[in-house]
């Protein structure tokens, strides 16, 4: 064979086709930005995973400093707060009158506590006046909360986009389908939720629903489906009479053979695109409900939550968990943007 082509320099050897989702890949690793933000996306993902073993970010509840403790590397503020406690025990150093046993109406009941002291004995180890990133209210670590805040928030956008997901393309598969009447009742159940607004719908659910992880994944899922129906009704309308699908159709397939086996897989890597757009969207959602009181219960934390105390610390000055809070997820969303732009290129079959 290789003779052959050698002598006919005109012919070219057949080549074996590559599938849409290998062309995909090729294509992205061509893209550098998507390729990074691929990257950047895998890492917190990997965060997330740990925070949800509680490997990383477990634990975030512990309070390990002073309130409000500084980021070890502000020396000027370090300064100031040093230079206050040095006034006050130059204050508290001055003289205390105190009043004899006699005059003491309390003294009886003093020295009787007095005989168990020892049991109330604080052994925990001395508060670190100083965190790497700072402390919150309660001497928590801004790093371990951070990490643990942004697994919450991935594991909160990933279940409601992939309950969102499951739930538009059901409805969006049997409309575009089955058409007819069928079409027409999901059309007008479609109509009713997108004409209230996204966050009027979103805070009303909440409010009724009330707080926590599930509830707030719950309420996300059937609040975000809409999208999702529309493009798959589309794709179902216009494949549903293509050749492969009446072929499948004379060899006896059953309907839902056809729409989840054979259709299905063609509009894949639309759904993977719409995900990705939905955990965004979601995790934004999160931020703004928590931020609202809406969102995750009091016991636990995400970025949404950590942000609805922004505003009493910083009156007071404490900026380091704003800023932590606010690294963290501009870089997820930035990343999880870029490489939902990416994929759209990469997967789109008219892009060569």
């Amino acid at each position: 064979m290789n003779a052959i082509v050698e002598a006919m320099p005109g012919l070219q050897t057949e080549t074996a086709s590559k599938s849409l989702w290998a062309l995909g890949w090729q294509r992205l690793k061509r893209n550098k930005v998507g390729f990074i933000a691929l990257w950047v996306v895998v890492v917190y993902l990997l965060i997330a995973v740990g925070g949800w073993l509680n490997v990383v970010g477990g634990h975030w509840t512990d309070e390990v400093a002073v309130s409000y403790a500084p980021p070890s590397w502000v020396k000027q503020d370090l300064e100031v707060h040093l230079a206050t406690d040095k006034n006050a025990a130059t204050k508290v150093a001055q003289p205390i009158q105190t009043l004899l046993l006699s005059e003491d109406p309390i003294a009886k009941e003093l020295a009787a506590a007095s005989k168990n002291t020892a049991k109330y004995v604080d052994n925990s180890p001395p508060k670190l006046a100083t965190m790497p990133f700072g402390a919150d209210l309660r001497g928590r670590d801004v790093i371990d909360k951070t990490l643990k805040g942004v697994s919450t928030s991935i594991l909160v956008g990933i279940l409601g986009a992939v309950l969102a997901l499951t739930i538009g393309s059901v409805l969006g598969a049997v409309s575009g389908y089955f058409g007819g009447k069928v079409d027409d009742f999901l059309t007008w159940f479609y109509s009713i939720f997108t004409s209230v607004p996204d966050m009027l719908l979103l805070l009303s659910f909440a409010a009724v629903s009330g707080r926590g992880i599930s509830t707030i994944i719950m309420v996300m899922a059937l609040t975000s489906w809409t999208g999702t129906y529309r493009l798959v009704r589309a794709e179902y309308m216009k494949l549903k009479n293509r050749e492969y699908v009446q072929a499948a159709d004379a060899i006896g397939a059953s309907h839902s053979r056809r729409m989840f086996v054979h259709i299905l897989p063609n509009i894949s890597h639309l759904l993977l695109v719409q995900f990705s757009l939905m955990t965004v969207a979601l995790i934004k959602y999160e931020a703004i409900l928590s931020f609202l009181g809406f969102g995750v219960g009091v016991t636990q934390v995400s970025l949404g939550s950590m942000l609805a105390e922004a505003p009493a610390e910083l009156v007071q000055g404490f900026w380091w968990q704003m800023v932590a809070v606010t690294i963290a997820m501009s870089v997820l969303v930035t990343a999880f943007s870029l490489l939902v732009d990416a994929l759209r290129d990469a997967l789109d079959p008219k892009v060569k």
